[in-house]
């Protein structure tokens, strides 16, 4: 290990410990709105602080990206940034006993990196081979450690604890992370970054159209779909809905029946891409088709930018 990684991973550790010490504190203050969320006056700052950060540099880096590149370049980035991580959602399949997903994922590597020229075609989507989206925060969650408060990380954005812990393995299986010299590495890691936030230009902009409170929105978000990956879009009952079927029952009334939880169709690769823009910008996805995103563009025209009929458009 690097001198270099070692002081990344000792700085990474600090920040958590320092977020573990503020959990008794900032409970002790006042009773939290929600209870997943005990640390929301602590993470409430960050979240300001991310957004400033976002405001001053990544979004303007992201607008001149997007300016410059044409749409074919842009998915030719997004793509081969997909195609690292697949290295990453390989790993964590087969530690999760996937393993016909796991052998999925590395077609999808051998395919794309070669066919595909070093990822920039994603010609394994074409041949059938399902796109997967693991990590080890997901493969804790999977052998049941649980999910911990609620923790907006600085400059990584909505977080828990069990998936910050996650992060360290993915740092680690990252094929990025191995690049020498460390200038190229940097390099690599600024373009990620830049792309992926230029992809969730249109899911920002959805946010700050739909949200009363962003915050609230954005944490919620997280938490649902985070729960959707750990049980592949099935999650069992949660507690508050037995509650609920109680209460149902002494008042006379029938409880209220529910469909499985799954994330569908109806919400879009840019809604999803939220997870990680506005919730993590480090870790690219799918791009959106220009199918998708001239609908975007035209759900979020001037004349009615938070018309409940765009907003469906948006969605769609």
């Amino acid at each position: 290990m690097t001198a270099n990684t070692q002081s990344r991973l000792r700085a990474y550790v600090t920040g958590l410990l320092v977020a573990v010490v503020f959990l008794g504190g900032c409970a002790s203050v006042s009773t939290p709105a929600n209870p997943r969320d005990p640390l929301e006056p602590l993470n409430r700052g960050i979240y300001s602080f991310n957004e400033h950060v976002d405001g001053l540099v990544l979004k303007p880096a992201a607008e001149l990206y997007r300016l410059l590149l044409p749409p074919i370049a842009r998915t030719g980035v997004s793509n081969f940034f997909s195609n690292i991580n697949d290295v990453i959602v390989a790993l964590n399949n087969l530690l999760q006993g996937k393993v016909q997903a796991a052998a999925s994922d590395v077609g999808r590597v051998a395919v794309n990196s070669t066919i595909g020229v070093l990822g920039f075609i994603d010609v394994a989507t074409k041949m059938g081979l399902e796109k997967h989206d693991e990590d080890f925060g997901q493969t804790l969650g999977y052998w049941g450690v649980g999910d911990g408060p609620y923790l907006v990380l600085p400059f990584f954005g909505p977080s828990n604890f069990r998936d910050a812990i996650g992060r360290i393995p993915d740092y680690y299986a990252d094929p990025v992370t191995y690049v020498d010299p460390s200038h190229d590495r940097n390099i690599l890691w600024g373009i990620r970054i830049v792309n992926r936030r230029a992809e969730l230009l249109g899911a920002s902009r959805v946010l700050e159209a739909a949200a009363l409170d962003p915050y609230e929105f954005v944490r919620d978000a997280y938490l649902q779909r985070r729960r959707n990956l750990i049980y592949d879009g099935n999650p069992p009952r949660e507690d508050f809905d037995d509650e609920k079927d109680e209460k149902n029952e002494k008042d006379g009334k029938k409880p209220q029946a529910r469909a499985p939880q799954r994330p569908g169709p109806t919400i879009s690769r840019a809604m999803q891409g939220m997870e990680e823009p506005i919730y993590s910008v480090l870790v690219s996805g799918e791009p959106l088709t220009p199918a998708e995103e001239e609908a975007q563009q035209r759900a979020l025209a001037p004349q009615s930018p938070a018309s409940p009929a765009a907003l469906a458009a948006a969605v769609k």
